[in-house]
């Protein structure tokens, strides 16, 4: 016979399970069965009700393990029944999810939404809890008030399903966000309030910021304004500066927000005093040296900070990687204060291993050979971040970043970290691609500046175009020595008409190779050393100039030139592709030295820079420069036409037409009505000024590159009479694009000529790819 033991819903049980009169005394539990489980097994029942087999219950034991059921969470009801000796439960569980369902949001992913149900437990196939799903509901509309949108609406819904299922659905209406109506700062006498209201990002309704959503309320927005606002006081000088309170205050049809900020200024502090105090470890002299404040001074809490962290940078350069300065001022009147350094180098730290990350192709060889920090050495600051900056230099990486941690269990070990991004060193950026002065370029090619990984530059391969036709080999190993001393050597081929490319008809073919040797003589400077030896064949084309034809007559048609060349360079860039600060300038000679057929010299002045303008290094300025010289010597009057200098076109002046500029001379076609075809000179004059700006929809900006231009440059030839005139200087101005892409360097141009003469090739639309920027 069964016997009713006890009846339990979740309120009674709560509220505590009353005992039954018919199960008043204890029983001997000879088996326990579990009735009405549907999804829930019975094993999980068991591990979660505190009676056994053979246990003696009493009625208020059981009333305490049906509590302990109950806080599983898994039933909405639970009874218990006495069949003899075996304990009956009979249990209703709560039902499962069989779905949900979110409609109307746009400002918060699903996803997002998906997340957060989850993690609460209201996910497909979890046991639902419609107090859950209640306090959910409050969470994501607090995420929309947050946004300032206080009239948006959540819903949410439990459809029952059949089998002891629930479909639950969430709609939303996010509503709008409300606008500012008004900014009210109370307490501000030092500055007005349109000069406090510049500082804020949020602003008050109108036209223009509603499409900007500047006028978009958002708690986080008005945090961060408050903290700009405290910034610009203490910067002032203003230490005790104090935000008394801000109110938001919302119109009663929740779309217009009113915000209230009273402020307590204070008083403006000057300096006082400037103390050190603490370990001194660098000598107090020269400590002072970077301290750029001075008594009288207003008290920048800014200009403190920054004092601060160079004393920093100067004790990490002794080691003290960890070293802590603390600009500490205190008030000695009503207006001024002293202020105190307090110096804490801690301990001196030596760099136990240094690590290397990212570097899937580049072998730690090559990124060590470029350390000024040694393991083992004392961790200086300065060598650390130069070692990272001679990574970027290098152009293998896109981004690397450094990180000194300790080592645990010691307290003057680091390890320093460097994690590279690498990107295309430009594999095929000599064997594919297209420009506009050779045309298509089709050829079994590999050019690579980190070959294999090794940091080498090696080019092989052959070059087909509609001007140029070219077999090559170079070497080069930056490395060859541990003092950085590089060696390389090269081997060419090459025939050229330059007829194709609207030059004086001519076709040259040049066979050669070079011996190179450069020397570091600090980590920016480099000296570069080489010899070599060229055979030059020249041969009239269909219509060949009179200057062509007579140097041919007059010097013959083929000659050996052995040259030496030299070079000095000095680069800061602070990247081998892309830079966005340093600076670059070269002088580079080529000499046909006495023993060849014609003796002939060309120097050559390259100059760039990169001036940030701001901290984020997306609004730069660019200045480049570049000017040539060449001429003959000994019983040479003039250097050969063939080594003319030529101008125009993209990397050179943008707007004109590849190698257009500067002298020209008749070609003797009768055909042609404009007959005169570029001649180059040997007086190169180049120079541009760019705005790099940030490139619109685009995120990686260390790959691809916009800017505004004025180009400026020309060529003259001395040596035929003709002077150089500051009037025949050639500008344009315009937009380019670079982007490094994975078959090599995409670059092109918009360019307006604007000193154009009549006779000029100018072309707007310039373009490259697969060349080097």
């Amino acid at each position: 016979m069964r016997r009713s033991l006890l009846g339990a819903a979740i309120g009674l049980v709560l509220a505590g399970i009353a005992s039954q009169p018919a199960a008043a005394e204890e029983f001997t539990v000879a088996d326990i069965e579990v009735e009405g489980l549907q999804r829930v097994s019975a094993g999980n029942v068991f591990s979660a009700f505190p009676v056994g087999i053979g246990e003696s219950l009493s009625e208020q034991e059981l009333a305490e393990a049906i509590r302990a059921l109950f806080r599983t969470g898994l039933f909405t009801d639970i009874e218990a029944y006495r069949d003899e000796g075996t304990l009956i439960l009979a249990v209703q569980e709560r039902p499962a999810i069989a779905s949900i369902e979110i409609e109307g949001n746009k400002n918060i992913e699903t996803e997002m939404l998906m997340d957060a149900l989850a993690g609460a437990g209201m996910q497909e196939g979890q046991v639902f809890r419609r107090a859950t799903l209640e306090r959910l509901e409050l969470e994501i509309l607090r995420s929309y008030v947050g946004q300032g949108r206080y009239n948006a609406r959540v819903t949410a819904t439990a459809e029952e399903l059949p089998r002891n299922r629930v479909a639950v659905r969430l709609d939303i209406n996010e509503g709008d966000v409300a606008a500012i109506r008004h900014i009210n700062i109370v307490g501000n006498e030092a500055f007005d309030d349109e000069e406090l209201l510049e500082l804020l990002e949020l602003r008050e309704s109108s036209w223009w910021n509603s499409l900007t959503s500047k006028d978009k309320y958002a708690r986080e927005r008005l945090s961060g304004d408050l903290e700009s606002l405290r910034s610009h006081y203490l910067d002032q000088g203003y230490l005790d500066f104090n935000i008394e309170s801000s109110q938001v205050s919302i119109s009663p049809d929740k779309r217009d927000v009113f915000v209230a900020v009273s402020v307590n200024e204070g008083n403006q502090y000057t300096i006082s005093d400037i103390q050190l105090r603490g370990e001194l470890i660098v000598p107090e002299e020269e400590l002072r040296e970077l301290i750029e404040l001075e008594p009288g001074d207003i008290l920048s809490q800014s200009a403190l900070t920054a004092t601060s962290e160079r004393l920093s940078r100067r004790l990490g350069r002794e080691g003290y990687t960890f070293a802590n300065v603390n600009a500490i001022p205190e008030s000695d009147s009503e207006d001024t204060a002293a202020v105190t350094f307090f110096v804490e180098p801690g301990n001196r730290t030596y760099v136990r291993r240094i690590n290397f990350e990212g570097n899937v192709t580049t072998k730690d060889e090559v990124l060590r050979q470029e350390m000024t920090q040694m393991e083992g050495g004392v961790a200086s600051t300065d060598r650390i971040e130069f070692s990272k900056a001679q990574l970027e230099r290098l152009g293998f990486f896109q981004t690397v970043t450094v990180d000194t941690t300790p080592v645990p269990g010691s307290e003057d070990l680091v390890d320093v970290t460097y994690t590279v991004t690498e990107q295309p060193t430009g594999s095929l950026s000599a064997s594919i691609g297209f420009s506009q002065v050779s045309g298509v370029i089709l050829g079994a090619n590999i050019s690579e500046n980190n070959f294999f990984g090794t940091g080498k530059r090696v080019s092989i391969g052959a070059n087909f175009s509609d001007s140029i036709k070219s077999a090559n080999f170079s070497y080069e190993d930056p490395y060859y020595t541990v003092d950085g001393v590089s060696r390389g050597f090269s081997l060419f081929a090459r025939e050229t008409d330059f007829e194709e490319q609207d030059i004086s008809s001519y076709l040259l073919d040049e066979y050669g190779g070079s011996l190179n040797f450069g020397y570091p003589i600090d980590s920016y400077t480099r000296l570069n050393f080489g010899i070599g030896y060229t055979l030059s064949k020249i041969q009239q084309g269909s219509y060949t100039s009179d200057e062509v034809v007579e140097f041919i007559e007059d010097e013959g048609d083929s000659f050996g030139n052995y040259f030496l060349t030299g070079s000095w360079r000095r680069s800061t860039l602070n990247r081998g592709v892309l830079p966005t600060d340093g600076y670059s300038n070269s002088l580079s000679a080529d000499i046909a030295v006495p023993g060849s057929d014609l003796t002939f010299y060309k120097l050559r002045y390259k100059g760039d820079s990169f001036w940030p303008l701001d901290e984020d290094e997306s609004w730069i300025i660019r200045t480049r420069a570049e000017l040539g010289y060449g001429n003959g010597y000994g019983d040479r009057s003039q250097m050969p036409f063939y080594e003319h200098f030529y101008a125009g076109g993209y990397g050179s002046v943008r707007g004109y037409r590849a190698n257009s500029l500067g002298n020209r001379v008749d070609n003797n076609n009768p055909n042609d009505s404009d007959d005169d075809d570029p001649f180059g000179g040997n007086v190169l004059t180049e120079a541009s000024l760019e705005l790099i700006v940030p490139t619109p929809f685009a995120g990686d900006t260390r790959s691809m590159r916009t800017s505004f231009f004025l180009d400026a440059g020309q060529v003259f030839d001395t040596t035929r009479g003709f002077d150089p005139d500051i009037g025949e200087i050639r500008t344009s101005v315009g937009i380019g694009f670079q982007w490094v892409t994975v078959v090599g360097p995409l670059a092109f141009s918009l360019a307006q000529p604007l000193t154009d003469q009549s006779g000029d090739d100018t072309q707007m639309f310039q373009f490259s790819l697969g060349q080097s920027f």
